[in-house]
């Protein structure tokens, strides 16, 4: 700061910097506030509050010094000062008032009696709010900056899946594989070293803010790896293997959980201090051809590994980025990577074969890596969050169950051992918002640890569900009902149904909050809807159905109005319109045809069902709570498959192409009564 800045700020004020990761509650509260009272919000956030926490003013970044009419943040301070020493009173009322108004204004309630909105309409809303906003060159949804934003995403899959004979399904299909190719091949996929970057800053998914984060890595796995059930292109299995790779690798903690964050900039490998945006990723056309001098034999004239690889991936000899995408020139001379032409394309071109450009290429890659682990690497935040776990858990759970990858799975139980050993608290029954890396790499906890929030109850009970239909591990159900049961004593609404950000008995929290939109994470609402209804089947409690249903009711008017802010909890209410199939496997656990139906029913795309496996243990978890599943039997010892759906069964069914079949069909012949 300017002149005797440091005592004059300790004198007039007390200085709070929060983690808004840590505690977003907290960040809800205010960032409400700013929003209602400027119009807009971001970060970073300055916050101005009373003693006791009530804001009077706010407002998102202001430059250190004045900047034409933008006052910098010492001269907004001072005249803050000002206004507190003179008209106190009317800030404080001034403030009260618009907090008595946001209470108002962002409840979220159910009328008594009010039932969910139609599924088919509002689903029907949501794809044509989509389709309006829908890019057709490159894929996406609005314009520049473009997110990849996996909800869009899934919704639309789940879209087509219910309404695959009709123009608007195919709609829904199209719009949503092409733009995952185009993010696939853009530069906001890291080519080199895998994941994805946050956003792009074009329209072209090329130039991005090269900053990862786990809650997209773990969000895209899981798109990708649906759009390969959907779509049998290898291309969508290859991307959500290569993200998990990289969270693997770079994003892991040795105890089994997952670090939030790789930053965007670095310091330039080239030499000098200041850090760089994308320092660590880009590359120059001279660097390219030093590290790839080869020549390739049997290419069209004198190629070498360089030329096919600058050919495939766009590098030019002045960088190929726009000056309209480097505002800070730091970019200048520097390539992103974006594949320019297909594979097909590229071996034509140099008269090769398809089979050896892949070969090559994915040689390149390989020592293009090695060379870019050696440079100064972007910092890492090794904070470990339950929701992004949660999340993340998910992702291995599920891409390891559609490929059969036993590794990948190992992962998620490695994964869920770690949040249950280090993010729950069994004496009190509570989940931990975060814990840390420490210097000698070992897991910390801040004292006193912060307790969990509505996502992360809700994301880990996702994760837990989707594990439990991986591994048929029915200790992972367990602990789900215990963490709903929490949830519930902690979150529900009584009144208005639905579930609030935070505890409403914590009194520091001013606003007690719903979260109303799916947007770089799902709403843990959203989620929880669909948790409910999942757990329902598994645990026979009507009363979670019920749930579901008056958390839907509550969130009716946003549902009808804006589903596009809404369209993973859009699927929640298709999930409660279309009811779920009950997918039974009988066998003995981990035998071969037991894994065998289980990979089956894994492999293709059922957005609206539960997995289930009885081996006739009448002290298991789903035996003690499901009676009818007595009558469920492996024929003649093999492991055998039933399909439910509206209380009627399907025959039994030994062999897994058949169940495969029936699952894909939507119908179930020869039923009978279950």
């Amino acid at each position: 700061m300017a002149s005797g800045g440091e005592d004059w700020y300790v004198d007039n004020y007390v200085c709070i910097k929060l983690d808004r990761e840590e505690r977003p509650d907290v960040d809800k509260v205010y960032m409400t506030f700013v929003q209602a009272t400027s119009g807009g919000g971001g970060w970073p956030m300055s916050v101005w509050l009373t003693s006791d926490l009530r804001p009077f003013i706010g407002g998102t970044y202001f430059p250190p010094r004045d900047r034409g009419r933008r006052p910098g943040f010492k001269t907004v301070l001072t005249r803050i000062i000002e206004q507190w020493q003179n008209n106190r009173s009317s800030l404080e009322s001034s403030g009260d008032r618009i907090l008595e108004a946001l209470r108002k204004g962002t409840a979220i309630t159910a009328k008594p009696g009010e039932s969910p909105p139609l599924a088919p309409d509002v689903a029907n809303h949501c794809l044509q709010q989509l389709v309006q906003s829908y890019e057709e060159e490159y894929g996406g949804f609005r314009e520049a900056p473009k997110f990849p934003t996996p909800v869009n995403l899934m919704f639309l899959m789940t879209y087509w899946s219910v309404n695959r004979s009709t123009s608007e399904g195919v709609e829904a299909l199209q719009m949503v594989l092409h733009t995952m190719r185009m993010m696939a091949l853009g530069g906001i996929h890291d080519h080199v070293a895998q994941g994805f970057h946050r956003y792009s800053t074009d329209s072209s998914w090329h130039v991005p803010h090269f900053e990862k984060m786990l809650y997209d890595q773990a969000q895209l796995a899981v798109a990708y790896i649906t759009a390969f059930q959907v779509s049998g292109e290898q291309l969508f299995a290859d991307v959500a293997k290569d993200i998990l790779c990289y969270v693997s690798r770079d994003l892991s903690d040795k105890s089994g959980g997952f670090y939030s964050a790789e930053d965007a900039d670095s310091v330039p490998a080239s030499g000098g201090t200041e850090k760089r945006e994308g320092a660590f990723c880009v590359w120059t056309a001279s660097e390219v051809r030093e590290l790839l001098p080869d020549v390739v034999k049997g290419a069209t004239g004198v190629a070498t590994l360089a030329d096919i690889f600058m050919h495939h991936y766009g590098v030019k000899e002045q960088g190929n980025v726009a000056p309209e995408q480097d505002p800070h020139a730091e970019l200048q001379g520097q390539n992103v990577l974006i594949v320019r032409y297909s594979v097909e394309l590229t071996a034509a071109h140099f008269g090769i074969s398809v089979e050896k450009v892949e070969e090559l290429l994915a040689s390149c890659r390989a020592r293009m890596a090695e060379v870019r682990a050696r440079r100064p690497r972007p910092h890492l935040d090794s904070k470990m969050l339950a929701s992004w776990n949660g999340l993340t858990l998910s992702a291995f759970a599920r891409v390891g169950a559609v490929l059969g990858d036993k590794a990948l799975l190992d992962r998620a139980v490695h994964a869920a051992n770690f949040l249950k050993e280090h993010l729950w608290d069994t004496e009190r029954q509570t989940v931990l918002r975060s814990c840390y890396r420490g210097d000698q790499m070992e897991v910390q906890q801040i004292s006193p640890p912060i307790s969990g929030f509505l996502d992360d109850y809700a994301f880990i009970l996702c994760g837990l569900l989707d594990l439990y239909e991986a591994t048929l591990q029915a200790e992972w159900l367990q602990w789900a009902e215990e963490l709903q049961l929490r949830q519930d004593t902690l979150f529900w609404d009584n009144q208005g149904g639905g579930y609030f950000c935070s505890d409403p008995s914590d009194s520091t929290v001013l606003l007690q909050l719903k979260e109303d939109q799916d947007g770089a994470e799902p709403s843990a609402n959203s989620v929880s809807a669909t948790n409910l209804l999942r757990l329902s089947h598994y645990t026979g409690r009507k009363e979670w159905l019920h749930k579901s249903e008056q958390l839907l009711a509550a969130f009716s008017e946003r549902l009808t109005k804006v589903p596009i802010a809404l369209p993973e909890m859009v699927r929640a209410l298709m999930s409660q319109h279309y009811t779920l199939k009950q997918v039974v496997i009988c066998g003995q656990r981990d035998a071969p045809d037991t894994n065998s139906l289980l990979t089956a029913a894994n492999s293709i795309f059922i957005p609206f069902k539960v997995l289930m496996f009885t081996d006739k243990d009448e002290d298991g978890f789903l035996s003690q709570r499901l009676p009818a599943l007595s009558s469920m039997t492996a024929l003649e010892g093999v492991a055998t498959a039933y399909v439910c759906q509206d209380f009627t069964c399907s025959l039994p069914l030994t062999d897994p192409q058949e169940l495969r079949r029936l699952l894909l069909d939507g119908t179930t012949d020869q039923q009978s009564e279950s």
